[in-house]
């Protein structure tokens, strides 16, 4: 017996939510859920680049967390699940490592190109998904019930991304690229 990847149920344009209902593929929260699964895809070629064990443990963690807000969001208004929800302690997490990463970077003095060695390159992109993924889970929370703490986290994450990316250029003595004006 094979395993089927397909239902065929989503030909009609819908898709299903945790709580068996169905709604538009064009729906601000399916926008947003599948926002975050392109972030974490961004995050999973991220890991494949970087080498630096701190951060490699660090988006691990973030691949988990982004799992669980996706999975938050599919459950619906009347079926939120407890076990489902960003806590404020993952936004604390990624202060930490921000804050842990800063102490060992020096500080910068102007915008910075996003680039340098391939594991910053990917981090750089996998920032600019967790911006939109941010502003899809803005969006959706104009139309449903989306926990605050979504937002926060995703804000920070964008951040962390940002931070490792400079960090990583670092420890690869790669010189940040400044934009001219």
């Amino acid at each position: 017996m094979s395993t089927v990847y397909f239902t065929g149920k989503g030909d009609d344009g819908t898709t299903g939510l945790l709580s068996n209902t169905r709604v538009s593929k064009a729906d601000s929260l399916i926008e947003a859920i599948g926002s975050l699964d392109e972030l974490n895809s961004a995050i999973g070629a991220a890991i494949a680049h970087v080498d630096e064990p701190t951060v490699r443990s660090s988006l691990s963690a973030v691949q988990n967390d982004l799992f669980v807000l996706g999975a938050n969001l599919a459950s619906t208004n009347e079926k939120k699940i407890e076990e489902a929800q960003i806590r404020h302690e993952a936004v604390e997490r990624l202060e930490a490592a921000i804050s842990e990463i800063g102490k060992n970077t020096p500080q910068l003095k102007s915008f910075v190109l996003p680039g340098g060695d391939i594991s910053a390159a990917q981090l750089h992109v996998a920032r600019t998904v967790a911006r939109r993924a941010e502003r899809c889970v803005v969006r959706a929370a104009s139309e449903h019930r989306v926990d605050r703490e979504a937002v926060a986290y995703l804000n920070r994450l964008s951040s962390y991304l940002f931070a490792a990316a400079v960090y990583i250029n670092n420890l690869k003595g790669v010189k940040e690229a400044n934009p001219t004006y």
